[in-house]
């Protein structure tokens, strides 16, 4: 029944994903296509022969901080971009640097010279580039092609891709200064700590423009720089658009006259973006508003946080936006990268906004006007009990696909590798105010399930477009949060990550729930790899990914399966799923169709990034390349700078 229904949808889908009349063998973007799908028709590496794969060359950035002499530590997520026979990777550094594709060997580095002092937030992290070719300029011009960069030092960069030298006629001699913009009004920008304000993840470019996001500390004050998303022209860096989340004038307007003191900013789009381009439109994930767990400054749902939106790619102006959490107060960043797809719903084509984000939810759009493709209802949740704070009645909840997360904890679910580990769990859960997903942040203490990295993480998801099979990997993993009144906030000595949420009454304290031998205190897999049919937005199949037996240096072989995962997957024409970002240092082939695991190889630390494919002509051959450097939030794992590339003997 299962193959049949597999053959049945690979005819139907036909019609709506051309045929191409031979593999395409470049990587032009983060995820490939424009709308992200992650799908390579490439099929020389397939379910026969994937066992075979074997490294075929390695280059070592040099690139790595651990933290030790005062700069934070690195994590190395580059997904390189394959375009006119080069590869481009970025290293935690900002380092931009080209490869040849069969040997590895450097054809250019460029180095903008961040200062790798400052406090960004989660550590030294990049995730790529974008690139654009000018069609006004001939082949050997000068960049004809360039390749765009945004650094952490709030800088957007264009480099000549054959050169590697900055386009002189881009902003200021190839980089504007994106915190420094005459025409973007942010509030007080200049008032907040030098590095709070940074850029993690690739542009977007989309016909001449190029767009860009920006990462935004959590939870250090109220009024932290605004999450505007920017628009520039891809010559001449010219602000073309800028387009705010959550204006304060929108918000300012809905409360009456003695209650106007809503302040907040962030909201920002820091994870990766994507287009299409037959609609001009740029689809736009975006984050919590500041700070994360304490909303009283900021009343209502907070539109546009936490959100997937459609702008119009030529005025920036919106199309249409879908909130996937009202008033966030959990952390529940749109981290995942919207995907566009075409799937089968009811006999009809329809193409769509996959989107999912920390809740481990996964919402399907229509791509048109952003209405739910599979219904979406407005249940009622747990309402707070913080004095100032007003919770969202309800959140949205979409009847399929299922949650690809658990959504509660109870304390006789507590895990732990012996009895006094789980006892230990038992307790501390017993203490915590506890009603499940989108219990309120308390001052006793709340369990969050999932947790902050919970759920469905910028990893983000796959789409095999013959099969409609949505490929995701998702975390089950729960926190402890508690708000601190602000006069015991410096008296608090608790072990954890804190917030000052410096403006509102409330500083916060946070911490994942693990037992006393450090493993999670839910039960495993802490982390999966399932495989979700888009037309009848069901789970087709769901495999524990990866292994934490080894976690801490210490082998426990009572530990489960499934692990942690930070990285996300790439599918392949040749039947073939890829995914490394397991705490255990390996990258892993997973069969499409039954989730078995086919192949895997021990990487030099973990591959926490999503890795890519592509083809290198005449010979065709065929390359699997992924990242691995470890995680900065890990300490448990050894940092590294490779970038390893397997292929068929």
């Amino acid at each position: 029944m299962f193959q049949l229904f597999v053959i049945f949808s690979a005819i139907l889908v036909h019609s709506a994903v051309p045929r191409q009349a031979a593999p395409q063998t470049d990587w032009p973007n983060y995820g490939n296509d424009p709308g992200g799908m992650r799908y390579s028709t490439l099929v020389q590496i397939n379910r026969s022969n994937v066992s075979k794969l074997k490294v075929a060359w390695v280059f070592h950035t040099g690139d790595v901080s651990d933290g030790s002499d005062g700069r934070k530590r690195s994590g190395f997520e580059t997904t390189p971009i394959f375009v006119d026979g080069a590869l481009y990777i970025t290293t935690p550094f900002n380092r931009v640097i080209a490869l040849d594709p069969a040997t590895g060997t450097q054809r250019w580095a460029y180095d903008p010279k961040i200062d790798q002092t400052l406090d960004y937030g989660d550590g030294l992290i990049n995730r790529g580039v974008a690139t654009w070719l000018d069609p006004s300029r001939s082949t050997g011009q000068p960049c004809r092609r360039r390749i765009f960069e945004s650094t952490q030092d709030a800088r957007l960069i264009a480099l000549d891709a054959a050169t590697g030298r900055p386009c002189s006629d881009f902003g200021q001699g190839g980089f504007l200064d994106l915190s420094n913009v005459p025409e973007y009004a942010n509030r007080n920008l200049g008032e907040h700590m030098r590095g709070w304000y940074h850029m993690t993840s690739p542009p977007t470019v989309i016909d001449d423009i190029v767009v860009v996001g920006s990462a935004i500390d959590d939870n250090q004050r109220v009024d932290m720089p605004s999450g505007v998303v920017r628009a520039f022209d891809a010559r001449t860096g010219s602000l073309r658009w800028s387009w705010d989340p959550i204006p304060p004038s929108a918000h300012i307007a809905e409360q009456s006259a003695a209650e106007k003191t809503w302040n907040t900013g962030a909201a920002n789009a820091w994870s990766i973006m994507t287009v299409d381009p037959d609609r001009d439109l740029v689809f736009v994930p975006t984050g919590s508003a500041s700070p994360d767990y304490y909303g009283g400054l900021r009343s209502g749902d907070d539109k546009w946080a936490n959100s997937v939106v459609a702008l119009h790619a030529k005025s920036g102006k919106i199309a249409w936006g879908f909130q996937l959490v009202h008033h966030d107060l959990w952390d529940y960043d749109t981290a995942s990268p919207p995907l566009l797809a075409t799937i089968i719903h009811r006999g009809k084509h329809i193409p769509v906004v996959i989107q999912g984000n920390k809740t481990g939810l996964l919402y399907v759009l229509n791509r048109d006007t952003g209405a739910p493709v599979f219904p979406v209802e407005e249940r009622p949740v747990p309402r707070s009990d913080v004095p100032g704070e007003v919770a969202s009645r309800t959140q949205p909840f979409p009847l399929a696909p299922p949650p690809l997360a658990p959504q509660r904890l109870s304390v006789d679910d507590a895990w732990g590798p012996t009895v006094a580990d789980r006892e230990a769990c038992r307790r501390v859960i017993g203490r915590l105010r506890n009603e499940g997903i989108f219990t309120p942040p308390s001052i006793q203490g709340t369990l969050a399930v999932p947790g902050n990295l919970g759920g469905l993480t910028w990893s983000g998801y796959a789409f095999d477009p013959q099969r409609s099979l949505l490929i995701a990997n998702a975390n089950n993993l729960v926190a402890r949060v508690r708000l601190i009144p602000r006069a015991k906030v410096r008296s608090d000595t608790e072990d954890g990550n804190y917030g000052a949420q410096r403006g509102t009454p409330y500083g916060m304290l946070r911490r994942f729930l693990q037992s006393p031998s450090d493993l999670p205190c839910s039960a495993p897999p802490w982390g999966t790899l399932s495989a979700v049919d888009m037309t009848e937005g069901k789970i087709r199949w769901q495999t524990p990914l990866g292994s934490m037996q080894d976690f801490g240096g210490a082998h426990n072989s009572a530990v489960p399966a499934g692990s942690i995962s930070l990285g996300g997957a790439i599918v392949t024409a040749g039947g073939l799923v890829f995914i490394a970002g397991t705490t255990d240092p390996h990258i892993r082939a997973f069969d499409i169709g039954t989730g078995k695991e086919l192949w895997k190889a021990q990487l030099p630390a973990s591959g926490n990034a999503t890795p890519m494919t592509y083809g290198v002509n005449p010979s065709g051959k065929q390359y699997l390349v992924i990242a691995a450097g470890g995680h900065p939030a890990i300490p448990e794992e050894p940092l590294g700078d490779a970038i390893v590339a397997f292929t068929l003997p």
